[in-house]
């Protein structure tokens, strides 16, 4: 992959997590912060998805794609195109996820579709991929990977209040 679009498309996936978690070490979150952070990502996602990259291999397309997704995810800017945008990833995930090998790229974008579309296979695949894991050996990164999967199917819709 380009290294530019690598870099992009790390730079994006660093930045909605940072968004996507501002304020969880309990340091407060100030609206001046917050508010330039969201349009940092939202900028950051509308430049990825609009330079029409894709990447030359399934991984380098899976983390555009995962970059993408969590940019979508983490802005809460939207000029009225975000659904057909998401859209559009997801439909490119689609091929992605049927040939990338079980992995925790694949964890991380199976978690984010699935936090899209909330369809239980995806979720069945993400936990055959955790079940394969030594879990006395996990990487901090594949901790978290489990621990934001996890948040997903706990918490399905953690924008919107459900009548009970």
């Amino acid at each position: 992959m380009n290294t530019s679009l690598s870099e992009e498309a790390i730079t994006l996936q660093r930045a909605a997590h940072d968004l996507m978690y501002l304020g969880m070490d309990g340091s407060p979150v100030y609206s001046d912060d917050l508010s330039r952070r969201n349009g940092e990502v939202y900028c950051l996602t509308t430049a990825l998805y609009n330079s029409g990259a894709k990447g030359d291999t399934v991984e380098e397309q899976a983390n555009v794609c995962l970059a993408l997704l969590m940019g979508y995810s983490a802005s809460f800017i939207d000029h009225g195109e975000r659904q057909d945008h998401v859209q559009n990833v997801l439909d490119r995930c689609w091929d992605i996820l049927d040939i990338l090998p079980a992995s925790l790229l694949k964890l991380r974008l199976l978690t984010a579709c699935y936090g899209e579309v909330f369809d239980e296979p995806l979720a069945d695949e993400a936990r055959t991929i955790i079940a394969s894991w030594d879990f006395v050996s996990l990487t901090s990164q594949q901790q978290e990977a489990v621990e934001e999967f996890q948040n997903v199917v706990d918490n399905p819709y953690p924008w919107e209040y459900v009548d009970e």
